[in-house]
This record gives C-alpha cells, structure tokens and sequence, in this order.
C-alpha cells in the first residue's frame, strides 16, 4: 500500500482511539531501519507511523552538510516508493523538534507539503511534532496556533508537546521530577487555544512521568490514570467525551499494565526509540563477536568478505528490529487491525 493519504491517517487514528489501541511509532535513521519497521508492521498486519527526529534527520542529511530537511525529505520519498511493496498503510511524521529548530526543520517541510498539495498532491508528510516543553505554556501555545493553521492548510495533523518529558532525547533534556505530570488547567488552555478539532487536528503529548530512555525499577512513576483526569477535565467544559487524541512519550521500558490504562484513556500514539535501537543494534554486535576474525583482517590475514559485506549483518539487524516492531504491536493491541 502507499504512504497514508490524508484521510487514511485520519481514518487510522479515529480507529485506534475507537478500538482503544495505538500505533506504534518508529524513530528510524536510514533506508535500512525504515524497512526494519516497515516488515515489522506488515508482520503484525498492522498499519503504522515512522517517524525521524531532528537528530535522525541531521544524521540522514550525511555529515558533511548534516541538514535535517534534505535528510528527512530524501528518506521520506524514499519511503513514498518501498511503502508500496508492503501491506499496511504507514504515516510519516516527524518527531521532536524545538523551537530553534523550527525554522531548519518543520517549517521548510510544512512548506513543501503545502507547495505539494497546491500541486493536488498528498502532503510529503502526515504529521509533524512542535515540541515546546521547554517554553512557558503561553509562547508555547502561540506558536502552536501558527504551526497549527499551516499544518491544517497542508492536510497535515500537528502533535505538540505542553509539558516536559523528562530524560535525554537528541539534545533535549528534563530532570525526573514533579513537573513530568500535566494538569487539568494545562489541558483546557491548550483546548482554548488550539480548539478542539475545528482550528486543525492535533495529537496531544501530554506529561504523566514520561521519561526518555530506559532506567532501572522505581525511577520512573508513570500516572496514566493522569490521562483520565485530562479527558473528562476538558469534555466536562465543552461538552465532547474523550476530546483528546493523546501521544505516550517515552515509551520503551513501559509494563503492559500502564500501557493498558494509556489505552483506555485516549492513547493512540506511543513512540518507541530506545527499544527498537537496541533490538537493531544488538544482532551486530554477537555477529562481531562471533566473527571478530572474519570481519577484522587479523595478524595480517584477509579476514572474510562474506562476513564483513553490510549485508550480512544487516539483514540480522533489520530482523532483529522487525520483530521488536511486532511486539510493540501486540503491545499496543494493534496486531491485525490494518486498514484493507
């Protein structure tokens, strides 16, 4: 199938929240763990998001230029064409950026969806994320409401971030504490201010102790009850049940009991970055060891072309990362619920 059209994603999220099931989404940095998430999805017959960060972007731009919107467009059209060969429908987004990298990132790819959509074309991406955690919640909001016109011109759905995830993620960091947890009144200025549907779709990242990365038991207290509080804080005003399309930050390292109850309170969307690296990254390392004499030229030997050829780790690798992709799936209660 292709990239997801504009109403396709739309269709995908309304299901999910309907269904109480999320999407999986997929940091990827190059061709080879796109299609790593790709098979994982088709795997699970689960539709599906990937999604680039700014870091990942800039890492996809080469590190002579490092630029994040050539990267992140190269492999999003890259991925408008392989998508085609899989069986599911797949969102692209990008994932965290900050204010001063809005102007070498979102913008410009806003941009180009907007050019491409004059063009009666779909968008080049479904979604795009704003992060402005680290802005006080008015500066914030206010540069939500411009992203989210655009956004909403361009056919696209914006996710924006209103409380801190805490943790590292490419250069963005929040100490563990107390702030990781937004509020009712957090909630009901952002509905004010960005509507609720009517100015533009948008996901919300709301805070109930996200934490970036993995960290040992008892580091970390999620609340995702904290989400229920948030839904029926905002419906109560206005009147809607359940208004909120919420994101799960932070995700990897989650038990399936705070997953659950992320579900049932209007998760659609929970990102997973640290795991799937790992599951990547691990295969490549027992075949290195494994063969430290084949693809190392040892005491002046040859070593061995068939164990050093990329593509012989690499296949190991995607597989690796295909299968964590399934299990988070299952996870999110996903599995089987593509789109035909």
């Amino acid at each position: 199938m292709p990239i997801a059209t504009p109403e396709v994603y739309n269709e995908m999220l309304d299901r999910a929240k309907a269904g109480q099931f999320a999407y999986p989404a997929i940091n990827v940095t190059s061709t080879q763990t796109l299609h790593a998430a790709l098979r994982g999805f088709a795997e699970a017959e689960s539709d599906g998001i990937v999604q680039m960060s700014t870091g990942g972007a800039e890492f996809l731009g080469g590190q002579y230029a490092k630029d994040m919107v050539s990267g992140s467009r190269a492999l999003a059209e890259f991925a408008h064409i392989v998508a085609e060969k899989y069986p599911v429908n797949i969102a692209l987004h990008t994932d965290h950026c900050p204010k001063d990298k809005l102007d070498g990132y979102v913008r410009p790819l806003l941009d180009i969806s907007a050019e491409r959509v004059a063009r009666g074309q779909n968008p080049l991406f479904q979604s795009h994320m704003w992060d402005g955690s680290a802005e006080t919640l008015n500066d914030n909001l206010s540069i939500a409401q411009e992203l989210l016109a655009k956004a909403a011109a361009a056919k696209i759905v914006l996710e924006v971030e209103i409380t801190p995830t805490g943790g590292e993620e490419d250069g963005i960091s929040h100490e563990i504490n107390d702030e990781l947890y937004t509020t009712v009144d957090d909630a009901l200025r952002t509905a004010e201010a960005l509507g609720l549907g009517e100015k533009g779709r948008y996901l919300l990242a709301a805070s109930f102790g996200n934490v970036h990365g993995v960290y040992k038991p008892g580091n970390v207290v999620l609340r995702p009850e904290l989400l229920r509080e948030l839904q029926d804080g905002v419906g109560a005003k206005y009147g809607k049940q359940n208004p909120f399309d919420f994101v799960f930050h932070g995700g990897s390292g989650s038990t399936r009991t705070e997953i659950a109850t992320a579900l049932s309170n209007g998760v659609v969307k929970m990102n997973l970055d640290t795991d799937t690296q790992y599951a990547f990254s691990r295969p490549i390392a027992d075949h290195m060891f494994r063969n430290y004499d084949g693809v190392l030229k040892v005491d002046g030997e040859v070593g061995n072309k068939k164990i050093y050829d990329p593509r012989s780790w690499g296949k190991l690798a995607e597989a690796g990362m295909a299968a964590r992709v399934t299990q988070a799936c299952a996870d999110l209660r996903s599995t089987g619920t593509r789109l035909k």
